[in-house]
């Protein structure tokens, strides 16, 4: 139970469809039959505006925060990292949502902020920073996902910390494979700019 119990409210608080509940109760719109149809940040802000985006990018980083920090008010043997990652895994798939979810890099973020608070103000920063070179979110998330990985690589190896290296190895591999529609655009230079 002290395994079974923590890995189940991860997973359904990853599960929580900000973007999709969000859109119909308060605007009556079911963000998955527009624009993209992905049910994330970046879809509820094209669609819904930049109020709801917020809402839904605090609430989808929350689902991660809570996840890893789970193990404060439920004793586990389970690693805070893992309970974090079975949270992106139910945004992903979540149960509340016929298991089609969003791309996870909120959540992501989340894990981080409930982790190591100081390495998420470094990811939106860079976030931030590639936002502004590119214009565009998904390949300013895949950037911001490369840099992870070789950051925490040289993290681990300074530290030790390679359950965290292995956890956003993992996490940066979802975020790009995710994306994978959004390369192609990317590449046919078909992919939608923000304006700043």
């Amino acid at each position: 139970m002290d395994i079974l119990l923590p890995v189940m409210i991860a997973y359904l608080l990853g599960s929580i469809p900000s973007a999709l509940w969000i859109g119909k109760i308060f605007y009556k719109t079911d963000i998955r039959t527009k624009g993209s149809g992905n049910l994330g940040a970046t879809n509820t802000f094209r669609i819904l505006g930049a109020k709801a985006g917020i809402v839904v990018t605090v609430l989808d980083i929350l689902k991660g925060t809570a996840a890893t920090i789970l193990p404060l008010a439920i004793a586990t043997p389970i690693h805070p990292l893992v309970l974090g990652l079975i949270a992106v895994i139910g945004h992903i798939f979540p149960v509340f949502a016929k298991f089609k979810g969003g791309k996870a890099v909120a959540t992501s973020g989340g894990i981080l902020l409930g982790y190591q608070w100081p390495l998420f103000l470094m990811a939106v920063v860079v976030l931030l920073i590639a936002l502004k070179i590119t214009k565009m979110v998904s390949l300013s998330s895949i950037i911001l996902a490369i840099v992870f990985i070789i950051y925490t690589t040289i993290y681990a190896i300074n530290t030790g910390d390679y359950p965290f290296m292995i956890v956003i190895i993992i996490l940066a591999s979802f975020i790009i494979y995710r994306h994978r529609a959004n390369i192609s655009r990317i590449r046919n230079g078909t992919e939608p700019k923000v304006k700043w």
